[in-house]
């Protein structure tokens, strides 16, 4: 094998590991960035819980999810920001159009919620995620960085209005304080990194926002909507 063929076998082993439904299934639900249980993410799943076990096995066993137990209970989450990054942008790139249909009136009312608003692991995504990236991107805030690839920087501007606005900024991590990542729905990008985290963490603990169903989609509330407004001019109908 040569050097440069060097990193096949892990790449294959890697997309052995997606190339499941199930395993998909699960890895697209714990881009809500909380910890589920077995039973709860076969329940989401479909299948048993015995057949979900095997497949976590192997995820974890790949690096994909990390577990903690807690008693009886045993709980996995993503391993990290760059695995929900390499999910998310692995969602992104699926054509529109190829995914089937809602078969029900419930299927279709979850997939308008989730389009409307989600988080993606630790961001918020959808068409309010979209809504932020765009209102900070006018006000100044933020600025599009990268002539192929797109990216986000925080200006100096937009770093006052975090301090001023009391939404806490780690400024020491390692991770990028700005990042874009592809919406699967809307098909642009929308705020991520350290700023974007920080910014749902807010919107999540000051109740702007509110989770909804077992999905990771998410609303704006009468609070939400009156602060978005103040805050960053953005209108109320759109982040409905």
């Amino acid at each position: 094998m040569t050097t440069r063929d060097s990193g096949a076998p892990g790449l294959a082993r890697l997309a052995g590991l997606i190339a499941d439904e199930t395993r998909a299934v699960c890895l697209l639900a714990l881009l809500d960035g909380r910890a589920w249980t077995a039973s709860e993410l076969a329940r989401h799943a479909g299948v048993a819980v015995s057949t979900l076990s095997e497949h976590l096995g192997k995820l974890v066993a790949g690096g994909l999810l990390t577990e903690e137990r807690q008693g009886r209970h045993r709980y996995v989450r993503l391993a990290g920001a760059r695995t929900a990054q390499l999910v998310e942008d692995l969602a992104a790139q699926v054509a529109p159009g190829t995914a089937p249909p809602p078969r029900t009136l419930r299927e279709s009312s979850a997939g308008s919620a989730m389009a409307r608003g989600r988080t993606c692991y630790d961001h918020l995504a959808g068409r309010l995620g979209i809504a932020l990236t765009e209102a900070l991107t006018a006000r100044g805030l933020l600025r599009a960085t990268g002539a192929t690839a797109p990216g986000f920087a925080l200006t100096d501007a937009g770093l006052t209005w975090f301090d001023t606005t009391g939404i806490p900024l780690d400024r020491r991590t390692r991770r990028p304080l700005a990042r874009a990542c592809l919406d699967w729905t809307e098909r642009r990008p929308h705020l991520a990194g350290a700023a974007g985290a920080a910014l749902c963490r807010h919107a999540l603990d000051t109740g702007w926002c509110v989770r909804i169903g077992s999905e990771r989609a998410v609303k704006v509330t009468p609070a939400g909507e009156r602060a978005l407004s103040e805050l960053l001019g953005i209108e109320s109908d759109s982040l409905r």
